[in-house]
């Protein structure tokens, strides 16, 4: 749906028009929390942020001050987690989708801090907020010659076995290669291997028993295939339900779900079903270095992006 516009002043003393959405996806494309939490919180005094489309680089200016709900998206949590009190203290609803793989043998994930590290993180997090409003993620999911489907439920049973108690949900898809993607795993020597009936079978029925066993329903994310038949169904990143569950009080949230009325989010993938949330974050700022990541760029150029952003800025771009 088309977000309201209104009138800011930016940091120079100009006046701009801005977008003004009810609900900020922080983010899909670059990890705030772990890389941008102190640029994410200078923002928020400021009471905006501006965006860059990655297509057209047009740039676009975004209030925060009337955002009702933020969704977080990260892989390491924890530099974030002393800001949390001060986003209750201001009332703001928010909730997370931490990833969780565990693709440490195959170095698919060079920057994230090791696995007992992620599981620790977790943890404190769902302590911190209540499991209802940290998500897991097992996403993407990825084979190779030396990891079978076998393999790779025996790792989620790992990690869940571990969190499960501190979640309600688990999210899975299958990795997306886009031509991006081929390249940085080509670039990376990295070869995987393809999903066949026979595999996607297995895994998703492997995932379907671990899910019964935790009392913790599976979800798909962004995937067209219908998946209902082993008891996964398709899942919303940024859920009108949930978000319905979560803070019934916010006025202002529970008139904009209706007004939606659960209408997908036109400017994300034909498959995926979330709700309408206007995205804040950048391509190739993640420091994470995931090779199998659309949004991802060279380690070099991640890096160096960090470092420049030390010092406040408008946006997550260079």
């Amino acid at each position: 749906m088309p977000w309201p516009k209104v009138t800011i002043t930016i940091d120079s003393g100009e006046k701009k028009e801005a977008l003004a959405p009810c609900i900020i996806s922080a983010s899909r494309s670059t990890d705030i929390p772990a890389f941008y939490g102190q640029w994410f919180m200078r923002r928020l005094d400021a009471g905006y942020v501006r965006w860059v489309n990655p297509f057209s680089g047009k740039p676009v200016y975004v209030s925060l001050r009337q955002a009702r709900l933020f969704v977080f998206w990260s892989k390491n949590a924890s530099p974030f987690l002393p800001f949390l009190r001060e986003f209750d203290r201001r009332g703001i609803n928010y909730y997370f989708h931490i990833t969780l793989n565990d693709y440490e043998k195959e170095k698919l994930e060079i920057g994230v801090p090791p696995l007992a590290d992620r599981i620790e993180t977790f943890l404190r997090l769902g302590a911190m907020l209540g499991k209802e409003r940290v998500l897991w993620r097992f996403d993407p999911l990825i084979i190779t010659d030396s990891l079978s489907p076998a393999g790779l439920l025996e790792r989620i049973k790992r990690i869940g076995d571990a969190v499960a108690p501190c979640t309600e949900r688990l999210t899975v898809s299958f990795i997306a290669l886009y031509a991006k993607v081929r390249k940085n795993l080509q670039d990376a020597g990295v070869k995987i291997s393809p999903w066949d009936d026979k595999s996607r079978t297995a895994m998703l029925s492997g995932i379907s028993a671990l899910c019964r066993a935790w009392k913790v329903p599976a979800v798909t994310c962004a995937e067209a295939e219908s998946y209902d038949r082993f008891g996964i169904a398709h899942g919303k990143c940024i859920d009108d339900a949930l978000i319905g569950r979560l803070f019934p009080y916010d006025k202002i949230l529970m008139e904009f779900l209706k007004k939606n009325n659960g209408a997908k989010d036109k400017g994300q993938r034909p498959a995926c079903s979330c709700i309408s949330g206007k995205d804040i974050g950048s391509y190739t700022t993640c420091g994470h270095q995931c090779v199998y990541c659309y949004a991802s760029t060279s380690p070099h150029c991640a890096m160096e992006n960090q470092r420049r952003h030390t010092i406040d800025s408008e946006s997550i771009v260079i």
